[in-house]
């Protein structure tokens, strides 16, 4: 069964989203000192050596997830997290803050453990292109943001912050195109929206059976596609598949944009 809600095996999940949760790591490491880093929400854990050489320390609610990853990790909510304050250089919170209602909580708790002049990044999919920009359709989802959204939360707890985007290759968009045609044609079948009436938890099993089924084929797209079928600017957010929002705390003067331009 795929889940939609996280990768469950270190052996991997569905390529494209695999891919996708890695380069995160990948592309936002550029933006982290080289202290110590809280991975909030970190789940299995399966990129945090793409921040290597950096210590990092890994959060999540479920402890089987956390089991047998070669770093400290600690079992706790993401929003109040059992370390204290001013602990660590910089914040990663990847693929997270959507699937609690208020990540505000988050957001604020990552600027807590943060030292003077710190770095927190947060990754989300872009409300206006992951789905349908009026309606959550991931049952894993609470919340979802559009790039004003994003900066407007970060913003509440961080003294400075930028929003960039992160946008597939033409591989990319062109494995996302059919299934965005799945989605709204599933979606044509319940004309009433008498999905939005059902519990969490059967809309949650409904998910996954119809990423089961549509997956079940070999797509030699979909095994294609790689950790460099994916990119960060600064420009055209609105259009991009993630938003990445870095938040600075007071004391670190270098810009988003400063260190995107000699890259």
């Amino acid at each position: 069964m795929v889940t939609g809600e996280r990768a469950v095996t270190a052996a991997g999940g569905f390529n494209p989203s695999w891919q996708r949760h890695v380069a995160a790591y990948e592309l936002c490491a550029r933006f982290l000192g080289p202290g110590p880093v809280l991975d909030l929400g970190c789940g299995i854990g399966h990129s945090f050596e793409r921040l290597a050489p950096r210590e990092t320390v890994g959060v999540d609610i479920a402890a089987q997830a956390l089991r047998g990853q070669a770093r400290r990790t600690i079992v706790a909510d993401m929003r109040a997290v059992p370390v204290g304050d001013a602990s660590f250089d910089s914040v990663v919170c990847m693929h997270a803050v959507e699937h609690v209602p208020d990540p505000e909580r988050v957001v604020a708790e990552a600027r807590r453990v943060l030292r003077p002049g710190g770095v927190a990044v947060f990754v989300t999919p872009n409300r206006l292109t992951f789905g349908l920009p009026d309606e959550i359709i991931d049952p894993y989802h609470f919340v979802e943001l559009d790039p004003e959204q994003l900066r407007g939360l970060v913003a509440a707890s961080f003294d400075g912050v930028e929003v960039l985007g992160m946008f597939g290759s033409e591989r990319m968009n062109a494995f996302l195109a059919p299934e965005k045609q799945l989605m709204r044609r599933v979606l044509r079948l319940d004309p009433l929206a008498l999905r939005r009436r059902l519990p969490r938890r059967v809309l949650q099993r409904l998910y996954d059976t119809t990423l089961t089924l549509a997956r079940r084929r070999a797509d030699p797209l979909a095994a294609a596609i790689g950790t460099q079928d994916f990119s960060l600017a600064a420009d055209r957010v609105a259009e991009a598949i993630d938003l990445v929002a870095v938040g600075r705390a007071a004391g670190r003067g270098q810009r988003v944009a400063d260190t995107l331009a000699v890259l």
